[in-house]
């Protein structure tokens, strides 16, 4: 897979979960070990997206952390207060 894939994968798990599902953007930022994927999504669709206890969040990591990228770098997934 690569950056592109898992940037789809995130929005297509993610957007059925929000009530505005047009504010959800993700950037990519790159560093020694990690492709960060930083998620912003709407300030009332936060909780929507962490769930209770953060149930959902770890949900999703678990989805999205058994992607392996092409190249050595692990993917991480950021939930982004705005």
């Amino acid at each position: 897979m690569n950056e592109a894939d898992v940037k789809q994968l995130i929005i297509s798990i993610v957007k059925p979960l929000v009530a505005d599902p047009d504010a959800v953007s993700i950037e990519t930022q790159r560093d020694a070990h990690f492709l960060n994927f930083n998620l912003s999504v709407a300030p009332a669709d936060v909780g929507r997206v962490i769930g209770k206890h953060g149930r959902v969040a770890q949900a999703i990591r678990t989805i999205v952390y058994s992607v392996h990228l092409n190249g050595s770098a692990r993917v991480r997934l950021n939930i982004v207060d705005q």
